[in-house]
């Protein structure tokens, strides 16, 4: 996915590993802004753009990206004034098995979480203690064993910003508690470590930090500046920066 206003919104499909690319989707409205997407299958995703016409935007792919089409936005909470997503980490939009999607907003006070639980048909929102503001709010919003969820954010003005920046829920993202221990910074990406439920690592320009908690307690361990991560196995995860940074953190 590229991301901008109008067609620089765009995603490119590749069915022989990387080698060759073809357009799957090319935004024609001026409104739409794209910023994350999430696939609960090889086939089956959505895409998320800022709110047009009071309303955040979902596009629908069936066939593993090759077309999409607008999802009704009938089942879409209207979104606040100012209210949008963050495309930071690509993790703005997330999903879980069972048909479950999770988007995160800011630009609003606090930040808040929409979920779904039949493929982005109908959604539901809450609001979150992560504060939020002009560039404020929650940035990534995970979720594990359909039950177990972390969003991270705060203000990416204020990197080392060490308060409001995180909050972990325990029913699915109906309700969200704020954690007790904060990550060292704005983080704009998080990923669980697949197969332990309590274990996650959150990323952002100033480092990064990692909960064996679930959410509630965050503690530094590197000072790198990277954008996104994610754990594909129970021993690796790679984060992705700026410069084309790339790095890969494995597990004892």
């Amino acid at each position: 996915m590229s991301i901008g206003n109008g067609n620089a919104s765009r995603i490119y499909v590749t069915s022989d590993a990387g080698a060759t690319w073809t357009l799957g989707f090319q935004n024609e409205d001026e409104l739409a802004f794209y910023d994350c997407m999430a696939f609960e299958s090889r086939l089956v995703g959505l895409a998320l753009s800022d709110p047009v016409e009071g309303k955040f935007r979902l596009i629908k792919t069936v066939d593993g990206g090759t077309n999409w089409a607008l999802v009704d936005p009938a089942g879409m909470p209207t979104a606040l004034t100012s209210e949008f997503a963050f495309a930071a980490s690509g993790t703005c939009l997330t999903s879980s098995p069972g048909g479950k999607y999770y988007t995160a907003s800011g630009g609003v006070d606090p930040g808040r979480v929409f979920r779904s639980s039949d493929d982005g048909e109908t959604w539901n929102v809450t609001d979150t203690p992560v504060a939020g503001g002009q560039s404020a709010g929650v940035y990534s919003v995970v979720s594990q064993e359909a039950e177990h969820g972390i969003a991270v954010g705060g203000d990416y003005l204020v990197p080392n910003g060490t308060m409001g920046n995180a909050a972990w829920s325990k029913d699915g993202g109906v309700t969200w508690q704020a954690s007790t221990v904060f990550p060292s910074g704005y983080r704009s990406g998080a990923a669980w470590r697949p197969g332990r439920c309590d274990i996650a690592i959150a990323v952002g320009p100033s480092g990064s930090d990692i909960t064996r908690d679930g959410g509630k307690t965050w503690m530094n361990f590197d000072n790198g500046s990277y954008d996104t991560i994610e754990c594909p196995t129970n021993d690796v995860c790679w984060a992705s920066g700026e410069k084309g940074r790339i790095a890969r953190l494995t597990f004892d």
